[in-house]
């Protein structure tokens, strides 16, 4: 079984998409509700977790921290939670406001003790690593900075410490519905962790081609924000 996990991005309080992670193309998504509302259609919809990211915090512009505690503390569903994440006290108070799991990028790549820590207090179970990477490279900071740092050399520098769980986002395919990145995935899942894909899903034919290689989980943004495929459908698919 593939989880489908539907994503949540918010920029100032909206819901939005971002097309390869610039902020110069922010697609609003407000017409379909606020974020709270959104998260509850989700779940009515049959959603096994939501994927949260308050955008404003990883491009270092501002926060949502109030307002994703709040979805959190109202819809009864487990919540991934990431975005401009850059210390151990605030991994540590999402986890307190009921995020099931955090997601960590520039933080691990800066301050791998910081993921022990949490590792030691909250069990592998509650934090993923995200790996967004450009051509194979390791991007943090908002994907503006490179890491130096190859996926499959990332992953297996995590997995070393205990890490279960990698988000893989391909920069290139993020938000344009231009298909999955096969080949990088399999880099990572060749080391026998649990992978979640998130970049480029275009139709169920993607998600059942996911579910094939073995991917534990796949975010969906774009394609059920604009109706290419529905929430129950590629569940269905997922099975």
């Amino acid at each position: 079984m593939l989880y489908v996990i539907p994503a949540i991005d918010i920029m100032g309080g909206k819901v939005v998409r971002l097309l390869r992670g610039s902020p110069n193309s922010v697609k609003s998504y407000e017409f379909l509700g606020d974020p709270l509302l959104i998260a509850k259609r989700w779940k009515s919809e049959g959603a096994p977790a939501i994927h949260i990211v308050d955008l404003d915090a990883a491009l270092g512009v501002g926060e949502n921290t109030e307002l994703i505690n709040r979805i959190i503390q109202s819809v009864d569903i487990p919540f991934q939670v990431g975005g401009g994440i850059k210390n151990m006290e605030h991994a540590c108070q999402l986890i307190e406001a009921g995020a099931e799991k955090v997601i960590l990028g520039s933080l691990a790549f800066r301050n791998l003790e910081a993921i022990k820590s949490l590792l030691r207090k909250f069990g592998s179970n509650r934090v993923i690593i995200a790996l967004d990477h450009l051509n194979g490279e390791v991007v943090v900071d908002g994907w503006k900075t490179r890491t130096g740092m190859m996926l499959e050399e990332a992953a297996r520098r995590f997995s070393s410490i205990g890490i279960k769980f990698f988000l893989v986002t391909s920069t290139q395919h993020d938000g344009m519905m231009g298909g999955t990145d096969v080949r990088s995935l399999l880099k990572v899942l060749n080391l026998g962790v649990n992978v979640i894909a998130s970049g480029g899903i275009r139709s169920l034919d993607d998600i059942v081609t996911l579910k094939g290689l073995g991917v534990y989980g796949v975010i969906v943004g774009r394609a059920l924000y604009e109706g290419l495929f529905s929430l129950r459908e590629a569940l269905k698919v997922a099975i």
